[in-house]
């Protein structure tokens, strides 16, 4: 059984030490109650994170693959050039985080290649004692923190770079009209908190 909820009520047993959770959950899960009433659950109980439009991030990732296809590199190559040219970076406490990464073609592959983070390099360049040099990088939001601007700018960029080598892409107006439901998505999922 799976559903959206709120905890209601805790109580505890003093005599076990346990505690009683109530959840008010917003489906009817009287079919359920009777498989699972008496069986030790494995239970999560997180808070709610409405996803954000399916359409706009499916066509995001399956216009990158074309790309990615077309250019003959990775979907994580191509993930995170498009991030270096249209993405955000991260910034804790009004500050950017910066990384350092040997400065080599090994360090800039390995930066591209990267799934789990998003890094850009920038100009400064150090040397060490023994005469290894390491570049600094500024670290990049992944694209599932964007809001509806962000991720607009992030597909328009990657729009027009599928147009330069022909690859075909949604009308101007699919395209808004995609964005328009990303903000609706957008809308709620604030609201729901």
């Amino acid at each position: 059984m799976e559903c959206k909820g709120t905890l209601k009520d805790v109580t505890k047993d003093w005599m076990t030490g346990r505690f009683r959770l109530t959840f008010e959950v917003d489906k009817d899960v009287s079919a359920e109650i009777e498989r699972l009433s008496g069986k030790l659950l494995a239970l999560t109980a997180k808070v709610y994170r409405r996803k954000r439009s399916l359409d706009a991030n499916s066509y995001y990732w399956s216009l990158l693959t074309k790309l990615a296809e077309v250019i003959g590199v990775s979907k994580n190559r191509a993930h995170n050039v498009m991030l270096r040219r249209y993405g955000k970076l991260e910034v804790i406490d009004g500050s950017m985080i910066y990384v350092v990464v040997p400065d080599s073609d090994e360090g800039e592959r390995m930066a591209l290649e990267a799934e789990t983070y998003h890094i850009k390099p920038t100009s400064e360049v150090k040397e060490t004692q023994s005469g290894l040099r390491f570049r600094t990088y500024v670290m990049l939001r992944g694209s599932s923190t964007y809001d509806t601007a962000e991720m607009s700018t992030l597909i328009n960029g990657l729009v027009e770079e599928c147009k330069d080598l022909g690859i075909e892409t949604m009308t101007p107006q699919e395209l808004e009209r995609m964005m328009e439901l990303y903000e609706q998505n957008r809308r709620k999922r604030v609201q729901d908190g």
